[in-house]
């Protein structure tokens, strides 16, 4: 029954998330690419984490051997589909999540949220 059926996730890059993935050389854009597929299949990994303490969310990660790639995003899911909306990416030389980066994910979804809502 197609009602049974869960509804497909898709990855989506807002703006400033497709403007950093661009900017990303070849290796690291499939790399990415790989990644997104995983989470739209329903896979789970430490390559997609809710950032604890933050409010709703979730960082895509890849690490190479001189860098750590992020890209913050958080979830949209409604009745006829499910969405994970990149805000933006940045890459760095820790693993720690960066606070400042937590904010602007997070101010980006409530953005977000209120636009959606106003346009109804």
């Amino acid at each position: 029954m197609m009602s049974d059926l869960k509804r497909p996730i898709e990855v989506r890059l807002l703006p400033e998330a497709e403007e950093y993935f661009l900017s990303q050389n070849d290796r690291i854009q499939n790399k990415f690419l790989k990644i997104f597929e995983k989470v739209e299949l329903g896979y789970r990994g430490d390559w997609f984490e809710k950032l604890k303490g933050s409010d709703g969310i979730f960082e895509f990660r890849y690490r190479d051997n001189q860098k750590f790639y992020r890209f913050f995003a958080f979830w949209d899911s409604s009745e006829k589909e499910t969405l994970i909306l990149g805000t933006h990416g940045f890459d760095k030389k820790s693993n720690e999540a960066p606070q400042q980066e937590i904010k602007k994910a997070e101010k980006v979804k409530r953005q977000y949220f209120e636009l959606k809502t106003k346009n109804k």
